[in-house]
């Protein structure tokens, strides 16, 4: 999947936690990404103008659509971006409705950055579905 530098690499990051959200785009942009930062599911879907992501860091349960009916949408729309769900209300219910669909990680918000950012680079280094 990683077919030009990391500088060229969009990831789309949906939380309503305004400093995960910076935290997130601070993290990714150290990494050579270029993070955009919506603050609701609908914020996303309303962008006309979003680039091509990578993939997206999705917070779980936002106000509105949840990150999971997000993630479903994109699915719907034939979308295959690859998702990365956080949460700060982990359980088991909530990781089941989770992992009922695309999923390419599930984390906790209080797990390290570090261990986002190698599961992304993991999910940029392989082969996109298909190749």
């Amino acid at each position: 999947m990683l077919t030009a530098g990391l500088n060229q690499v969009y990831v789309g990051v949906v939380d309503d936690d305004e400093s995960l959200r910076r935290a997130l785009a601070r993290l990714l942009r150290a990494a050579g990404m270029q993070p955009v930062a919506y603050a609701s599911a609908e914020e996303f879907c309303a962008d006309m103008k979003r680039p091509r992501f990578a993939c997206l860091v999705v917070d779980i349960q936002l106000p509105g659509m949840s990150g999971v009916d997000l993630r479903n949408q994109l699915a719907a729309d034939g979308i295959a971006t690859p998702v990365f769900f956080v949460t700060a209300h982990d359980g088991p219910r909530v990781r089941a409705e989770a992992m009922a669909g695309p999923c390419a990680g599930y984390f906790h918000k209080t797990d390290a950055g570090s261990e986002i950012l190698a599961a992304i680079r993991r999910v940029l280094a392989s082969p996109a579905p298909g190749q």
